[in-house]
């Protein structure tokens, strides 16, 4: 069971003026529910979003999660999710879940992999075992893990990289992608299967990437590998021209992006989902994102500050722990830490998308993206 709709579409200009946006809300239907877009989906790598419970995720407001099939299948294996059920029976998650293909593993464990017409070989990273990933391969785990939308095997290609290596991964990624869709045709499952964009920092590779996509009828579209060492702007560069290349009739997810800014900016262009570590690995690392800005709490400043984190933050950390414990907790590496800092962080990459969500629906989003960044800037 899956369907897009488009609830409201404030353009699809190919390219952007001065004061132009192209934000758009939809809502994806799952078998476990709906999902409000644009969203941003916190990545639960392993089965679990580190530190935190199920518990602590609904109260974030969290409509679908990410897990990774790569990791997944080395640990538990498929054999321990199967008879749980699925993956949601096994982490008692009964909302919407999305699984990443293992693509973007392969590329940064690049060194234990070898990418064939047939698939990927590796070695797992775990005890050095050799293991297969062919696209149908990739698509047959995802259905044992039951999520809710799947994603095609595809070769991520990092930056830089020459237009030969880019090519080359574009076409292995179109070979996949058709292999991996007739796969899930075949098995006739009410999962949705989402097409991965490819072709480096190069425009006319991402253009061909698309329309090769495009002409298989995925039920959404990704755009991988961006965020992968490149300059920011040749990210939105490249986000800016392929977002209006995919169908407006289907969901489009801006793969592993990003920061606060990203996801204001790349909304402005059109996307609909996002996913990213950042906000979990930062906040294990001392960092928390607020309506200014980020704050690092090893700097001794917040030693003897008695105030929240953010004083227009009403998640459960910033309405009942100051600065100056949060600091201690980090610097004695109590593990209470991740969970109060990972609490604040999710929750605040949630709220940002909801306050996204009723910018556009009330024709404020302009306004709203200047506030956001005025904030930022009077903070430096």
């Amino acid at each position: 069971m899956f369907a897009f709709e488009v609830i409201k579409d404030n353009g699809q200009n190919p390219v952007l003026k001065d004061g132009q946006e192209r934000t758009r809300l939809g809502r994806i239907t799952t078998a476990h529910g709906d999902i409000q877009t644009p969203i941003f989906m916190p990545v639960g790598t392993v089965g679990s979003v580190k530190s935190l419970s199920v518990e602590e995720l609904l109260t974030c407001q969290a409509q679908i999660i990410l897990g990774n099939t790569y990791h997944l299948y080395l640990r538990p294996g498929c054999e321990v999710i199967e008879n749980m059920d699925g993956l949601h029976k096994f982490i008692n998650w009964d909302r919407p879940m999305l699984t990443d293909s293992g693509g973007f593993q392969f590329f940064s464990l690049a060194k234990l992999a070898k990418f064939t017409d047939e698939g990927v070989s590796f070695q797992s990273h775990i005890d050095g075992s050799r293991h297969f990933f062919s696209p149908e391969k990739a698509v047959e785990i995802q259905l044992i893990l039951g999520s809710d939308i799947m994603m095609s095997l595809d070769w991520c290609m990092g930056y830089p990289a020459t237009k030969i290596q880019a090519l080359e991964a574009l076409e292995k990624t179109t070979m996949w992608a058709k292999r991996g869709f007739d796969f899930w045709q075949e098995k006739g499952v009410k999962n949705a299967l989402f097409g991965i964009v490819q072709g480096g920092m190069y425009s006319h590779l991402r253009t061909r990437s698309a329309q090769e996509l495009v002409e298989m009828d995925f039920p959404g579209y990704a755009i991988g590998g961006l965020s992968v060492g490149e300059p920011k702007n040749l990210m939105y560069e490249m986000a800016d021209h392929t977002l209006p290349l995919l169908p407006s009739e289907k969901p489009r997810y801006i793969m592993g992006v990003g920061t606060p800014e990203d996801l204001v900016t790349l909304v402005g262009m059109g996307a609909d989902m996002f996913d990213c570590v950042m906000p979990s690995r930062n906040a294990r690392n001392g960092q928390l994102f607020t309506s200014r800005g980020t704050i690092n709490l090893p700097n001794a400043k917040y030693r003897l500050d008695k105030s929240p984190i953010d004083e227009s933050c009403n998640c459960y950390t910033c309405q009942n722990y100051s600065l100056s414990y949060l600091r201690h907790l980090y610097k004695s590496r109590e593990l209470l830490s991740y969970r109060l800092n990972t609490i604040h962080n999710i929750h605040y990459y949630l709220d940002l998308m909801a306050k996204i969500r009723d910018a556009i629906r009330t024709d404020t989003f302009i306004s709203f993206k200047q506030d956001f960044f005025s904030k930022r800037e009077s903070k430096k």
